[in-house]
């Protein structure tokens, strides 16, 4: 049981490692954007129950407005 549980902590670990380091090339847009698909995903899952059609509702909604924040005229 540990040791599965090791497994996990370290895997996850990892993937927060390779996530952010994909994000160092990335423009302030960019960021904005993938980091409001991110909320918006969690914020229409929790909305909806866990409803899939909710979570990709809100991904699409949250990277549009963070695409949107911080925009140049």
């Amino acid at each position: 049981m540990a040791s599965t549980v090791k497994l996990i902590a370290t895997t996850a670990m990892l993937i927060g490692t390779v996530g952010l380091g994909a994000c160092s090339g990335m423009s302030t847009r960019d960021r904005n954007t993938a980091v409001g698909a991110g909320v918006g995903a969690v914020a229409g899952s929790v909305l909806t129950n866990g409803s899939s059609v909710g979570t990709v509702g809100g991904a699409a909604v949250g990277g549009v407005i963070g695409n949107q924040i911080d925009k140049r005229h």
